[in-house]
């Protein structure tokens, strides 16, 4: 019987551990995060991936777990993404590429409504992107999208629309990884 729940306080505990934190492509994902004045839990987690090449970690932040994109990209809920770059092969030029390709999928090539906060979201990957670079997407109810680098405020962008679109980047039918829009679902 001591066996017994000796083997059940381990598995508790690991579990509560792995909820804390977890590891992805050697990047430590924390299982909280306090941002802008609100407390959110980790949703899940999942490697952005290219040709077998691991590009970056995404985890999404949430104030209650859900596996319904939908509903996340739907919400006016704080929310966040945090990217965390795992390789040197990402550049600026790339980054924002795959922005334009992401908005052009998330919103079925309906951009001309967010098109000038578009270009306001794309000027924040406009400096040089090195390997091990954090960027966090937060969004704060009655702001709008708050965008940080490596912990340095790159600005806001307002409206719904614009955080529809844009956490669409990831969670939408045609996703910039589906591996990494499952992750992040908890899936």
């Amino acid at each position: 019987m001591k066996k017994q729940i000796a083997l059940m306080l381990l598995v508790i505990s690991s579990s509560l551990m792995s909820f804390a934190q977890t590891t992805i492509s050697g990047v430590k994902v924390d299982g909280k995060l306090s941002i802008d004045g609100q407390d959110l839990i980790l949703n899940g987690a999942g490697l952005r991936e290219k040709l077998w090449i691991d590009l970056y970690v995404g985890a999404l932040y949430l104030p209650k777990k859900s596996n319904s994109a939908n509903d996340i990209m739907a919400s006016a809920d704080g929310a966040a993404i945090k990217l965390t770059i795992v390789s040197g092969m990402i550049t600026s030029e790339k980054m924002i590429n795959a922005v334009n390709e992401g908005f052009e999928n998330a919103t079925k090539g309906n951009t001309a409504s967010i098109k000038t906060k578009i270009e306001k979201f794309k000027s924040f990957f406009s400096e040089e992107i090195k390997k091990g670079d954090q960027f966090l997407i937060v969004n704060v109810p009655g702001t709008g999208i708050v965008v940080y680098k490596n912990g340095v405020k790159k600005g806001s962008i307002d409206g719904h629309d614009f955080k529809k679109a844009l956490f669409g980047i990831w969670l939408c039918d045609k996703p910039a990884d589906k591996n990494l829009k499952a992750g992040m679902l908890g899936k």
